[in-house]
C-alpha cells in the first residue's frame, strides 16, 4: 500500500477504435496484447492498480476479465488487479465466486473487483436475463456471492436462479478472506446504497458527469455507510474514475488529443473538447494541470482511497498510451501521493489490500485470545 493510503492506477474499457488520424483500427488480437503491455507498463512506472472493464459486444474485447487478469498476474509482481466492471446482473454468482477465488490464489491476493450492472441493454437476453429486473437481480446475486465466499456450506433459494443445496465453493478464498468488493456506478443511488449497506467500497466513475453529480452520489454513500454502522462518513471507502491526456506542453496535449476526442465513440460529435473539459473531470494538458485538477477532487468528495484514470481509449495508439504512463509515473503520481497525504486524518483508512483485510479479519481473534 502506498504511504498515503491512496492507490493510483488506470482502467481500460477495451474498445477497438480506429485511430482517426490514420484511419487504421487494431485487430482484436493487437488490442488484447496492447492491454497486457499497458498493464505491465503501469507496474513499471510505479502505479498501484490496473483495471479492466467487461463487455460482451463489439467493438470491445474484454469479455473475459479473469482470463486477461490471470495472464497479467503471471507477468507482474506488485500491481493490484481489478475490474472496472464485473457484471453482477448477467454473470452467475457461483461463477463469479469461483473465477475470482482462482484468480486471487494465482495473483497472491493482488485482486479485487468492481461490481456493476453495465451499460449495454442487449447483454441481458444474451445471458438469459431480463433487463427490467436489473436492480433486484443485482441485490439477489450479490447477496449470494457474499455468502458463497463467507460460508462453508450454502443453501440458497431466490427468485432469479435455481436453488443451491449444500453447495461448497471450491477453491475457498485465499486465507479465508474474499476479494474486496467495490460497487461502480455513474448515476444509480441504489448502488451507492448497496455499497453502504455492506460496508463495501463505492467507485464513482466520474467521467461523463459534472462534479456536482459525483459529489451528491459520494455524499449519499458516505451518509448511508455511517447509518449502517460501518464507521464515520469520512471512513467510507471511495474510489474515483477520471480521464487525462498529457503532454509536457498543454497546447500540444490539446492539439494532439482533439481528433481523438472529436471522433470518440462515446462523446464524439457532441460538445467541444473545451466544453467537455469545463463541465466534467476530463483534463487535457500539462502534468501540472492534471495534478491541480485531480487534487481538486478532494474538495468535493473528501479524502478517498483510489484514483483511476482512463488513458487508452478512442483509438489512441499504444505508443502514445505508454508515453502517457511515463508522464503519469514520473511527473504526476509522485506529486499526488505527497499532496494527498497532507492533512489526511489518521482515522481515514487506506485502500483495502489483501494483507490489510487479512489483518483486519484476525483482529477479533487476537483480541479474544488476549
Amino acid at each position: 500500500m502506498s504511504s498515503t493510503g491512496m492507490q493510483f492506477g488506470i482502467f481500460t474499457v477495451g474498445d477497438v477504435t480506429a485511430d482517426p488520424t490514420t484511419g487504421r483500427a487494431p485487430t482484436e488480437a493487437e488490442r488484447i496484447k496492447a492491454t497486457v503491455a499497458i498493464a505491465k507498463k503501469a507496474e513499471e512506472v510505479g502505479l498501484d492498480v490496473f483495471a479492466t472493464g467487461e463487455h460482451h459486444n463489439p467493438p470491445f474485447v474484454p469479455s473475459s476479465p479473469t482470463t486477461l487478469l490471470g495472464y497479467i498476474a503471471a507477468q507482474t509482481e506488485r500491481i493490484q488487479l481489478t475490474t472496472a466492471t464485473t457484471l453482477i446482473t448477467t454473470n452467475d454468482p457461483v461463477k463469479i465466486a469461483e473465477d475470482y477465488s482462482v484468480l486471487q490464489h494465482l495473483a497472491d491476493g493482488r485482486v479485487d473487483l468492481m461490481l456493476g450492472r453495465g451499460n449495454t441493454g442487449p447483454v441481458y437476453p444474451w445471458f438469459g436475463k431480463d433487463i427490467r429486473a436489473a436492480l433486484p437481480l443485482t441485490v439477489e446475486n450479490y447477496q449470494l456471492l457474499r455468502r458463497l465466499w463467507r460460508e462453508e456450506v450454502v443453501d440458497f433459494s431466490g427468485e432469479y436462479r435455481t436453488p443451491l443445496h449444500g453447495f461448497t465453493l471450491a477453491p475457498r478464498p485465499l486465507d479465508g478472506v474474499p476479494p474486496f468488493v467495490w460497487h461502480g456506478s455513474i448515476r444509480s443511488p441504489e448502488i451507492a446504497e448497496l455499497a453502504a449497506h455492506y460496508g463495501d467500497g463505492f467507485f464513482a466513475n466520474h467521467i461523463f458527469w459534472p462534479p456536482s453529480h459525483t459529489k451528491r452520489m459520494v455524499q449519499l454513500y458516505r451518509q448511508r455507510f455511517e447509518h449502517y454502522g460501518h464507521g464515520s462518513a469520512d471512513q467510507a471507502i471511495v474510489g474515483l474514475g477520471g480521464q487525462v491526456f498529457l503532454r509536457p506542453n498543454s497546447q500540444d496535449a490539446v492539439n494532439e488529443f482533439r481528433p481523438y476526442f472529436d471522433n470518440a465513440p462515446v462523446y464524439g460529435h457532441g460538445p467541444s473538447l473545451e466544453e467537455f473539459s469545463a463541465q466534467t473531470p476530463l483534463t487535457v494538458g500539462s502534468p501540472q494541470q492534471v495534478i491541480d485538477r485531480t487534487l481538486g477532487f478532494r474538495d468535493y468528495v473528501g479524502d478517498y482511497q483510489r484514483q483511476l484514470f482512463l488513458v487508452d481509449h478512442a483509438g489512441l495508439p499504444l505508443k502514445t498510451v505508454l508515453e502517457q504512463l511515463d508522464l503519469l509515473g514520473e511527473h504526476v503520481i509522485p506529486v499526488l501521493r505527497k499532496e494527498f497525504a497532507v492533512g489526511r486524518p489518521a482515522h481515514v483508512p487506506g485502500a483495502p489490500t489483501h494483507r490489510y483485510l487479512v489483518e483486519a479479519a484476525r483482529q477479533p481473534e487476537i483480541q479474544e485470545a488476549s
